[in-house]
């Protein structure tokens, strides 16, 4: 795998304006290559999150000195949101579509950065869900509620349709998570008649399989993109962050829907992504969102590729 990695736009203290908010965050694009696939990482922004968010379920004592070594904050999360979008020649795929312009001013700029790669929102020819949270599914629609990827036909698992779609959702989801229900059902149901569903294991298109990584939320998956000896992982949230996910990937996170669940699955992909040397592909990784994970006496490390 060949991989590279440069920057659109550099801002120490300059911000790029787009939708009438200020873009603080650096714009960055990764690139590696699969066989005659290109996989680009492009931003849809960053988000501004409590710490609590994922932090509030974890041993603080013994929390804190970790998050010291990566000079990550116990208070607050800003997280980039990393999309990936392959290219073989035939289909430009995109694996979810951001925040939209509804969810948080600093998200919601994917429309930009795919301008950027010189592709307009037609150019797409397939979208494929990680999951139903807004980070990854209200960029599906714009303003106007319309659409904006209007050439694309979309795909997500069996299960995270199920469950999204479900009217029961918004009544059993935890309330703090009831505008997740609504907003992902509403969205969901602009698209129902393009939408194509797929279960863990599935070959969704040539050397892409869909690999079952529930808990974050209930059929939440990652994407296994391979050729020949040759493999990254889109992981999408299954494995939230650089830092503490992987120094201690056991621990509950309250990011994760099902927090059990969630710390079973980050053990059992970090556990093949580092004894396989299989590359991963991040939402939230810093560094452009690339990289390997390497396994410590009491956990993994991420190895970016810069």
């Amino acid at each position: 795998m060949t991989l590279s990695r440069r920057n659109f736009m550099k801002n120490a203290g300059g911000a790029a304006v787009a939708s009438g908010a200020l873009w603080t965050t650096q714009v960055a694009h990764s690139q590696a290559s699969i066989g005659a696939m290109t996989l680009d990482v492009v931003s849809d922004g960053y988000l501004s999150l409590p710490g609590s968010f994922a932090f509030g379920p974890m041993p603080q004592d013994e929390l804190a000195p970790i998050l010291n070594t990566y000079n990550q904050s116990i208070n607050s999360l800003n997280p980039p949101c990393n999309i990936t979008l392959l290219r073989d020649g035939h289909r430009n795929i995109l694996f979810d579509v951001g925040s939209g312009p509804n969810f948080q001013p600093t998200a919601g700029h994917l429309v930009e950065s795919l301008f950027l790669l010189g592709l307009e929102p037609e150019d797409i020819t397939d979208v494929v869900f990680t999951h139903g949270h807004p980070d990854h599914l209200w960029g599906l629609l714009d303003d106007f509620d319309d659409p904006v990827f209007i050439e694309a036909t979309y795909m997500i698992g069996k299960v995270e349709w199920e469950y999204w779609m479900d009217p029961n959702t918004v009544d059993t989801i935890s309330s703090d998570r009831t505008i997740m229900a609504v907003g992902a059902k509403r969205r969901l149901e602009a698209i129902e008649d393009k939408i194509h569903f797929f279960n863990d294991g599935e070959e969704i298109f040539p050397n892409v399989a869909a690999r079952a990584s529930f808990g974050h939320t209930p059929g939440h998956m990652a994407f296994e993109i391979r050729s020949g000896s040759m493999a990254t992982m889109v992981v999408g949230d299954s494995i939230g962050n650089h830092h503490i996910a992987l120094a201690r990937p056991q621990w509950v996170s309250g990011s994760d829907q099902d927090g059990d669940l969630g710390a079973a699955t980050r053990v059992r992909l970090l556990d093949q992504l580092a004894s396989e040397k299989i590359s991963l592909i991040g939402f939230h990784i810093n560094q452009g969102g690339i990289g390997f994970v390497e396994k410590t006496d009491d956990g993994y490390i991420f190895i970016p590729e810069i």
